[in-house]
């Protein structure tokens, strides 16, 4: 797949098959839509084309919300797209001016005139241009004026629930990591730098590796303990992990920590990939550290319980 990180210098597109959004996540609803695009260029002899924008669009309409939280950097949302045989992604500058660009300028300026789209795919109720003003309707219309294809394709349900980048992200929020895998197609996971902390963990003979997202705008799922996978340098482990203030532990406040199964070896300073495959239990606070020893042999034995079962 090749990335375009501009409309200036782009390719020849060849009977260009396109389809457009912020595909945060690439979901099983995300995936419906690019199986169709994949499906028509395969028909046509074409290319499959995605429009994305960069950054994200709330970002830049709303920017003193600082809520919004996404499920995929720009580069991990290339990686699900490749995968999903797009063969071209290109990444639109999103800024005030370009929000500014009326509906029907944005089919004609760019989807047309600089991305020589012939077919279009949006999913259902797909908005766009200034204003959000731009609909389907508003693309059948141009279609018969311009010439090109275009269709719908219907809400994607999954487990008799319409599957929404926001779902996943109230789903992730809430614990509810196996649900959001189900929604995805995929365990949710972010990257992040192991870091030196209080080595409590090693005194209770359950080294941690405390973790700082590489990130700062990727969703952390809610607070909680977690079964894991932890991919290092050195391979995949299991663990179990712990995202939360450390309430047992006076002063020590949020961390994000995991424990990996079997593994011996220093991973300070180094980009561990955090996967995320069951919720265990919420966090909890202990009389003493003793009880919260116990607690960690239980919550290793259901870990292992889990992650065997995959």
């Amino acid at each position: 797949m090749q990335v375009h990180r501009s409309l200036e210098g782009l390719p020849d597109f060849h009977h260009p098959v396109l389809t457009l959004g912020t595909f945060d996540g690439v979901h099983m609803g995300h995936r419906r839509i690019l199986q169709r695009v994949r499906q028509i260029a395969d028909e046509q002899g074409g290319e499959a084309v995605l429009l994305t924008f960069f950054p994200h669009p709330r970002l830049v309409l709303n920017p003193e919300d600082n809520s919004l939280k996404l499920l995929s950097t720009l580069e991990e949302k290339a990686e699900l797209l490749e995968v999903q045989g797009i063969d071209h992604l290109v990444v639109l500058p999103f800024d005030a001016q370009f929000a500014r660009m009326a509906a029907e300028d944005f089919v004609r300026d760019v989807l047309l005139q600089s991305l020589r789209m012939e077919s279009l795919v949006v999913g259902y109720d797909h908005r766009f241009g200034a204003g959000r003003t731009g609909d389907f309707q508003l693309l059948c219309d141009m279609a018969k004026i311009h010439g090109f294809h275009v269709e719908e394709i219907p809400a994607a349900w999954v487990d008799d629930v319409r599957v929404s980048s926001t779902k996943v992200r109230n789903a992730l929020l809430a614990g509810e990591v196996s649900e959001a895998a189900r929604w995805l197609g995929y365990a949710y996971s972010f990257e992040g730098m192991v870091v030196h902390g209080r080595k409590l963990g090693r005194e209770l003979g359950y080294p941690t590796a405390n973790i700082e997202p590489l990130e700062s705008l990727k969703l952390i799922p809610g607070i909680g303990v977690y079964a894991v996978e932890v991919e290092t340098p050195s391979g995949i482990y299991g663990g179990m992990a712990n995202v939360g203030n450390n309430p047992t532990i006076p002063g020590k406040g949020f961390s994000i920590e995991a424990h990996l199964f079997g593994f011996e070896g220093d991973i300070y300073d180094i980009a561990v990939r955090l996967k995320f495959r069951f919720f265990l239990r919420n966090e909890l606070k202990f009389n003493d550290l003793n009880a919260l020893q116990e607690q960690l042999h239980t919550d290793k034995k259901e870990a292992l319980r889990q992650l065997m079962a995959v």
